[in-house]
Order: C-alpha cells, then structure tokens, then sequence
C-alpha cells in the first residue's frame, strides 16, 4: 500500500469520521444549552476548516495533484495527531 492509499484511508475511515462525531457532539451541547459561548464557536469553526481541508485533501489525492514528500508529511502529521489524541 502506498502512502497516498494510507493518507486516504487515514482521512475517509478515521479523521473525517471523527470530525464530523466531535461537529455533531458539539451542536448537541449547544442545542441542550441553547446557545453557543464563543469557545465552542470557535471550535466548531476550527473543526469544519480541519473537515474541508481533509475533503480537499482526498479528492487532490484522486486527481494525483500531491507530490510524494507532501504525502508524506501530510501521513506523518495526521498520525502524529491520532497518536496525541489517543495518548
């Protein structure tokens, strides 16, 4: 498996999924709240650039528009985060 298939994989199967968990975790405590304190505003901004960006990732990986280094950076950052977060 190459790393362009890891990165996908790492980016359909578990970061996008967990993005879109965490966004919708969130609207709930806002929705039982009924309204948003400018953290959670905040976070919910952050966590749908990381979710576009992570999109716009997978389709350049479709159209083979990444080179091989970035890929590869991009791999070890995206695991390096899935690591700290499970730390």
């Amino acid at each position: 498996m190459t790393n362009a298939e890891k990165l996908k994989n790492l980016l359909e199967l578990e970061i996008i999924p967990d993005l879109e968990v965490a966004i919708d975790e969130l609207f709930s405590a806002i929705d039982k709240a009924k309204t948003a304190s400018k953290e959670q505003k905040e976070d919910l901004e952050e966590m749908r650039e990381m979710r576009t960006e992570c999109f716009s990732i997978v389709e350049e990986l479709g159209r083979d528009e990444l080179e091989e280094e970035e890929i590869d950076e991009l791999l070890a950052e995206l695991i390096d985060m899935k690591t700290d977060e499970n730390a």
